[in-house]
């Protein structure tokens, strides 16, 4: 984080909070309110999934992680940054792609709040002190496995893709839910496949943010794989085919970015992590250091 304190700015804590109260709303009514959504029945236990992950898993991480990046952690900063991304992901599949019901200006508000917070938490997040706090944390694990999961992603999604173009017909996918297109699709071939196949590229390089977004998007990548194999457990229970492929590819990129993720958190609070304690005093320490080298 760059600012003089280390702690989060008041604003992003208040949008926070928003956040956590509309999702929280949100998942509820759309669990426990009987035939709430209006969606195609093939698309209804994707949505459950996603709401019960969100409510009992990425809502109380979040809520957490908020708490410790509002005191100054750094770990907890980037696990917070992380899950606002999969709420961002979430809200914007709800927005554009969800039937209209009564909770649409809920979706269209948490996806500005989710993405004002996300953007500003970037920009706010220091790359050279993630890059330290990981010290001599091997990267070829990490570039491996943000390459793997761009590959298997973008081949999943254009194995439906092209042959659907090249046939000049939709998706079965889409054609079952009835819907114009799928915003999944667009989202993970626009968004997410390229910032992983860039993140692996920075961190190769030892670049400061390719160490920053990939802190960030395992958090992502973990939260989000979760929440498919969440999604598979209603498909099944509802009757519905779900490939074995796909479950298995996301299953274990779900326990890889799990594994990833908890050494790169542990890297960073061996290293420096102030949650016991706010950044500035880490920052005081390390300037009376450098000053105390500079006079021996």
């Amino acid at each position: 984080m760059s600012s003089a304190d280390g702690s989060l700015p008041r604003p992003y804590v208040l949008a926070s909070l928003l956040t956590i109260v509309l999702v929280g709303v949100a998942t509820t009514v759309g669990l426990f309110v009987p035939g709430f959504y209006r969606d195609a029945p093939v698309l209804l236990p994707q949505v459950y999934g996603q709401d019960l992950l969100t409510l009992f898993v990425a809502l109380p991480v979040f809520a957490v992680a908020l708490y410790y990046a509002a005191r100054g952690s750094l770990r907890g900063y980037i696990v917070w940054l992380g899950v606002d991304g999969y709420l961002l992901y979430t809200y914007a599949s709800y927005a554009f792609m969800t039937a209209f019901n009564e909770l649409y200006l809920v979706y269209t508000t948490l996806l500005w709040l989710t993405l004002v917070t996300f953007v500003g938490g970037i920009v706010r997040l220091d790359a050279t002190e993630v890059k330290r706090a990981a010290g001599d944390l091997s990267v070829r694990p990490y570039v491996g496995f943000q390459v793997l999961l761009a590959v298997l992603v973008a081949f999943l999604w254009l194995a439906e893709v092209l042959p659907a173009i090249a046939a000049g017909t939709t998706p079965p996918c889409v054609a079952e839910a009835a819907l114009p297109t799928s915003v999944i699709y667009s989202l993970d071939l626009g968004i997410i496949v390229p910032a992983f196949l860039l993140t692996a590229y920075w961190l190769r390089k030892r670049r400061a943010w390719g160490y920053a977004f990939t802190a960030v998007l395992l958090v992502k990548a973990a939260t989000l794989g979760l929440a498919v194999l969440a999604m598979a457990a209603f498909q099944f229970r509802d009757g519905q085919l779900v490939p074995v492929p796909v479950l298995a590819v996301f299953g274990g990129l779900t326990l890889s970015s799990l594994v990833l993720l908890g050494r790169f958190l542990r890297s960073i609070g061996s290293a420096a992590d102030p949650t016991t304690s706010p950044v500035r005093d880490d920052d005081s320490v390390s300037t009376a250091d450098r000053r105390s080298s500079r006079e021996s």
